[in-house]
């Protein structure tokens, strides 16, 4: 007979597994003897809910999707205008807007970085942009930047989207190399996924 430990760690395991895929509540029974259950349906009324999970409708999951397609559709023009007039691959301006916005010209992180290319204040004023939330000012101020970036760093691609995220200060500190924040190298490696898959 298995230890009524290992045995609770089983129904458990099991009844967050079951649960986590259907997005459901998770309820919890002991037995007279201590045995301790976990289901997704409970079969009487000895089982007490433990979790409340909120269940996701597709309907929730497919509108960001929507948005995001149409929002990419709309700024593709627009894109492929200041690429060409700044001589910078477009595919790369879609990577790094998808990454930095997902197309969300409102867009705003948490320290304050807005618009699709998520331009901080001090990068606006560089590169003359006025109102960060104008897609063609910070669509603009971005590309402007980036391919600086891309010259500070011998067209070295890894290298101007990791300063991109975190400063070429940080690139140049670490001796030319992508710093060793994970934010940033996640982020490297998001942007060049991207790229490779924009068509």
């Amino acid at each position: 007979m298995m230890p009524k430990l290992l045995l609770s760690k089983i129904f458990f395991v099991s009844g967050m597994f079951f649960s986590g895929l259907a997005s459901a509540d998770v309820y919890k029974y002991v037995t007279h003897d201590g045995r301790v259950f976990f289901s997704d349906s409970p079969k009487h009324s000895g089982y007490k809910r433990v979790i409340k999970s909120r269940k996701i409708t597709s309907k929730k999951v497919r509108k960001p999707y929507r948005a995001f397609n149409k929002n990419k559709k709309k700024f593709d023009l627009l894109i492929k205008k200041i690429a060409s007039k700044h001589k910078i691959d477009p595919k790369l301006l879609h990577a790094i807007i998808r990454a930095e916005s997902a197309y969300n010209p409102n867009a705003v992180s948490r320290v304050g970085a807005v618009g699709l290319m998520q331009l901080m204040p001090a990068t606006a004023k560089r590169y003359g942009v006025k109102n960060r939330r104008n897609p063609k000012q910070n669509i603009t101020g971005g590309t402007r930047y980036l391919k600086d970036l891309l010259k500070m760093f011998n067209s070295n691609l890894k290298l101007a989207v990791a300063a991109y995220n975190a400063g070429e200060n940080a690139v140049i500190k670490y001796r030319n190399s992508i710093p060793p924040y994970r934010e940033t190298r996640n982020y490297v490696k998001k942007v060049l996924r991207f790229y490779q898959q924009t068509s």
